[in-house]
């Protein structure tokens, strides 16, 4: 399993048309602008059991008017297909939702 860090994680977040996901140190996170609590936490939920059908675990912060979302590898120590993955189908889930991300956060 690859694990991608650095430039190798900025290049593959472009490649794989994730723009409203942000590289970090060990993970990619993106924060998502819902504008209410209410829909913050069905996204939440809906993220929540996407995750459950991939087997893989965001870390999910909701607050008044935005939630963020953090995805890493916790056995590679770094960012693997996995979250490549997961962070594709949370930006799906978001744009059905009528959800944009922050494009300023980091």
């Amino acid at each position: 399993m690859t694990a991608y860090t650095g430039q190798e994680l900025l290049d593959a977040l472009t490649e794989k048309g994730l723009k409203d996901w942000q590289g970090r140190t060990d993970s990619i996170g993106t924060r998502l602008l819902t504008g209410d609590f209410a829909t913050g936490l069905e996204l939440v939920n809906r993220i929540g059991a996407a995750a459950e059908e991939a087997g893989h675990h965001p870390d999910i912060t909701l607050t008044f008017p935005h939630v963020d979302v953090q995805l890493t590898s916790h056995d590679t120590g770094a960012v693997t297909e996995r979250d490549f993955d997961l962070a594709g189908r949370i930006s799906e889930l978001a744009a059905s939702a009528g959800v944009k991300a922050d494009s300023a956060a980091d």
